[in-house]
């Protein structure tokens, strides 16, 4: 695919990933990274007499799942100038081992900033599990290239 400039964005428009299963590795790594060693997270026994019965994947796995499947499409790949925010995100539901993911992006709003060559693309998320269960939620908002005149 290529690059897409401001101009090129129609709001209304949905983008689904491919599905990618959460292994036991992801969760291990996710804890190294962070630190976060709750037993929520590490301890098969302990979590297995808390409220989901079995390890719950860290929330923030979504946040990095999620970037990971939106680089896949790179679609804003040249033209991306930065990611200005992540809004309103909901942690719906809990990520387990196993569940596989994908994401669906939907352009949401955009508009033109003060400078004349960028502007800035609202894009709504839903990460969803094999159920169809959205697990998680949210907004981002992109600064990207409008395209070149002349």
């Amino acid at each position: 695919m290529n690059s897409l400039y401001y101009e090129d964005v129609v709001l209304g428009t949905e983008f689904v990933s491919p599905g990618r299963t959460v292994t036991e590795t992801d969760l291990t790594m996710l804890c190294m990274m962070s630190g976060d060693w709750s037993p929520l997270h590490c301890d098969a026994e302990a979590s297995a007499q808390g409220p989901f019965g079995q390890r719950v994947v860290g929330g923030v796995y979504g946040l990095v799942f999620l970037s990971g499947m939106i680089s896949r499409w790179s679609m804003f790949a040249d033209t991306t100038l930065g990611m200005l925010s992540i809004d309103d995100w909901s942690f719906r539901r809990p990520i387990f081992i196993g569940d596989t993911l994908n994401v669906k992006m939907t352009f949401a709003e955009k508009r033109l900033t003060s400078k004349p060559d960028r502007g800035i693309v609202q894009r709504a998320f839903e990460l969803v599990n094999q159920n169809q269960v959205v697990v998680q939620s949210g907004k981002s908002a992109l600064l990207v290239r409008c395209r070149p005149t002349g």
